[in-house]
């Protein structure tokens, strides 16, 4: 496969699943929220600490364009993309509430279908919400708590790190959208033993940081940690997990069903990728932390910054200096 490197990095550069993670400055700041809070912001979750371990709280909502063309899939993801927010934390599900609306019951149907669908599968209870059938579109929110033994961060990565790219790719893509599908025909049993992976990497010490990988893909969420850790990295292409017959544009800006970016130091990184690999998940190893500030995608001696974040804030959160 020939990959033009200056092409690529163009494309994600203006990428707007990557770009319209700025629109989380203007509202931190709206807000008055900082990562030097004592309960930081930038993290999958907010981490809030209780006794021998942390309370983890997230949510999340879904395009409205997504709900309409994929409704049951969308109330899956309810509960999939929650579950593993608190998972890259190093924590482990307590229960989930759900904000739906729709035009009627028969709008709302599919979408709770999916999500007792995978409350079932992740085993993850849902203990309350908010419904409105009365409005004249489908929307939908779910958060969710969790907690963890031993924390991960965003803020975690330290220089020297090695990142591990970690992705089930047992699936194919749920078109028209850029969402590589892993779980609904997986065995339950199976989605919660690979959830395990994180808590167990956490409570091992074989991690300094991890993050879901979400809208914006590999690349994407790369820079959001770099920016938390305040660390820069190239990314090794040619390392990097992926399936067979899809091109590179598409996959480094994918949202994978079960993927993950960890970092730990470079002696533990084969123990680290054997843990995915006992459980047939693809991991490796594709870059190593160091004092940049630049995310940049490398591949056979090229290399093309996609972006200083030190330069050009992505998150508007990070931390002041990286851990050595």
């Amino acid at each position: 496969m020939t990959i033009d490197l200056a092409e690529l990095a163009a494309s994600l550069r203006d990428n707007k699943g990557i770009n319209g993670k700025q629109d989380i400055a203007a509202v931190a700041a709206s807000l008055g929220l900082s990562a030097d809070m004592p309960v930081p912001v930038g993290d999958d979750c907010a981490a809030i600490a209780a006794e021998d371990g942390h309370l983890l709280f997230a949510i999340e909502g879904f395009m409205n364009e997504f709900v309409a063309h994929d409704p049951w899939f969308a109330g899956w993801c309810g509960v999939m993309v929650n579950v593993s927010d608190v998972a890259a934390m190093g924590g482990r599900p307590i229960a989930v509430v759900d904000a739906v609306w729709a035009d009627g019951e028969e709008g709302a149907a599919p979408v709770l279908a999916g999500l007792r669908a995978a409350a079932r599968a992740y085993g993850v209870p849902i203990v309350g919400g908010h419904t409105n059938v009365r409005t004249d579109r489908g929307q939908l929110s779910v958060a969710i708590l969790g907690r963890a033994d031993k924390l991960l961060t965003s803020f975690g990565a330290r220089l020297g790190d090695m990142l591990i790219v970690a992705i089930d790719l047992r699936g194919r893509y749920r078109e028209p959208f850029s969402n590589w599908e892993a779980a609904t025909d997986a065995p339950p049993a199976r989605l919660r033993t690979d959830l395990e992976i994180l808590p167990a990497l956490a409570e091992a010490g074989l991690a300094h940081a991890a993050k879901d990988i979400s809208q914006g893909g590999i690349v994407g969420t790369t820079i959001m940690l770099a920016e938390c850790s305040g660390v820069g990295i190239d990314i090794d292409l040619g390392a990097v997990p992926m399936p067979p017959d899809v091109p590179m544009e598409r996959w480094l800006t994918t949202f994978p069903s079960f993927g993950y970016l960890i970092a730990t130091r470079p002696a533990d990184a084969q123990a680290v990728v054997d843990r995915f690999a006992e459980h047939d998940i693809a991991a490796a190893a594709v870059g190593c932390f160091d004092g940049s500030r630049e995310v940049a995608i490398s591949l056979e001696g090229r290399r093309e910054v996609i972006r200083n974040h030190a330069a050009h804030p992505l998150l508007g959160l990070p931390r002041q200096e990286a851990a050595a």
